[in-house]
């Protein structure tokens, strides 16, 4: 039925652009109720952004239009973790009104993002993050992170590495029939086989008979910074995160 309201609303020959006609003060309030208890544990509770990407930035890499919107919490996103949200259109509706209302420009974060690239470096990051290009593959590329985290989150992420940690970033360990330790991200497994990305980035796949102390661990291999930067210093650290977006993107 969704589907047949948009193409209703853009027929071929006409230009009409679909809007939501749910945009009250109570549409909104309605919506936020929905949004944090279907939406907020990948979204955030704010949008800011978690397990998901960031939605209170105004920026969406699916299609900004409110049709555009409409579609995607209501079919989902296919090759994402994004699901369908089976819901009627007024209540969707609801939903798209609440994450526009969260578009006001955030405040800009208030370190130094000069500072925080050469911390950056200094503190060996670019070991296992990329940035346009340069750097390891261990963890997240974070080329374009500032579009797509808060700097609240950032921040979490820097003290409490352990506080999301996405299953493409889960450890597997054990030891092998011969004693030998193996440990890497786990990629896939079933009731025989294990497949995995060792730390040389070298993919193994494995029967499972004959493993020992078998474990997969939901935790980062990411330091804390909790204690080891000041805050002055941390806030530079976040800046420069917070700068890093594609050619154009905004603030």
């Amino acid at each position: 039925m969704l589907i047949l309201l948009i193409a209703a609303a853009a027929l071929p020959g006409q230009e009409a652009e679909v809007r939501n006609p749910r945009t009250s003060l109570a549409d909104v309030a309605a919506g936020a109720k929905t949004f944090r208890s279907h939406c907020s544990p990948c979204h955030g509770l704010n949008g800011e952004g978690g397990r998901g990407p960031n939605l209170a930035a105004g920026r969406f890499y699916h299609g900004s239009s409110d049709a555009d919107l409409l579609r995607n919490i209501s079919t989902g996103i296919p090759g994402t973790e994004m699901p369908a949200l089976f819901y009627n259109a007024d209540r969707i509706w609801q939903i798209v009104a609440y994450i526009r209302s969260l578009s006001a420009a955030p405040a800009a974060p208030v370190g130094d993002p000069a500072r925080g690239k050469a911390l950056f470096s200094a503190k060996g990051c670019p070991q296992c993050h990329r940035v346009r290009g340069e750097g390891g593959r261990l963890g997240p590329d974070l080329t374009t992170i500032g579009e797509s985290r808060a700097p609240a989150y950032l921040r979490q992420s820097l003290l409490d590495p352990d506080a999301v940690v996405l299953p493409p970033y889960w450890v597997v360990r054990f030891r092998d029939d011969s004693g030998r330790a193996h440990e890497g991200f786990l990629l896939n497994e079933d009731t025989y086989t294990v497949q995995f990305l060792d730390f040389q980035s070298r993919l193994h796949s494995m029967e499972k008979s004959g493993l020992q102390d078998y474990r997969v661990e939901k935790k980062s291999r990411m330091p804390s910074f909790r204690g080891a930067l000041s805050d002055a210093a941390l806030q530079d650290l976040v800046a420069y995160l917070s700068s890093l977006r594609s050619p154009g993107g905004s603030r």
